[in-house]
């Protein structure tokens, strides 16, 4: 059981059931949010002159996902989801060959350079959820819980290319370095951005809902 500090309204206790259930949520989130991608629409005062038009952001869910199960489950729930997206992401494939990843799965798949931000995700569930629960929910709080997982995932992203091409065990060695950061971090860190701050705002709404 962990005893969470909520301001000064006393103690908020979180049980390992409600652990494990966000836990479970937080993977399934997960996977799911790995083939949905983001859409936003044009301004709403435009719609009467340009009409509806819907624009790409270039990502997926995914890193919402993530995001969204720190804000809301906490941090050894959220971690514990991402141990085990990993997990099934490496064994599926490499057993069944079910595909849990992007691009694949099976233990081959840590030669992927998208592989460290995959990694990224367990710190930054972690960072996410425990500063989502360190106060009562504010917004900017949550904010700053979301940004902080975004940066923890590139940190853990640029850092695992960095070593895995120094090593030389990258499986595309037609990709370089500087193409793999902007690939995996520069291009789509703006809709990424776009995403932590929608996650902070659904956090905060679902939160005040649920009283905690």
């Amino acid at each position: 059981m962990n005893r969470l500090p909520i301001g000064n309204q006393g103690i908020l206790q979180v049980f390992a059931p409600f652990e494990l259930f966000w836990a479970l949520i937080g993977l399934i989130l997960t996977i799911a949010a790995t083939w949905m991608e983001v859409f936003i629409t044009n301004a709403p005062w435009s719609w009467g002159g340009a009409g509806l038009r819907v624009y790409s952001l270039g990502v997926s869910f995914q890193v919402g996902a993530v995001l969204l199960t720190g804000c809301l489950g906490g941090k050894t729930a959220a971690a514990l989801s991402q141990i085990a997206y990993l997990t099934l992401g490496l064994l599926l494939f490499q057993v069944f060959e079910l595909q849990v990843f992007t691009q694949g799965g099976g233990l081959a798949y840590v030669r992927e350079p998208s592989f460290g931000y995959l990694v990224g995700f367990v710190p930054a569930a972690w960072i996410c959820g425990y500063l989502a629960f360190r106060d009562a929910p504010k917004l900017e709080t949550l904010a700053l819980s979301s940004v902080s997982g975004l940066t923890a995932i590139h940190g853990c992203g640029v850092l695992y290319l960095c070593i895995a091409y120094g090593f030389g065990w990258i499986g595309n060695p037609s990709l370089s370095f500087l193409q793999a950061v902007a690939t995996y971090s520069l291009w789509p860190l703006p809709g990424q951005l776009v995403v932590a701050c929608a996650v902070a705002v659904i956090a905060f709404i679902a939160r005040r809902l649920l009283f905690y």
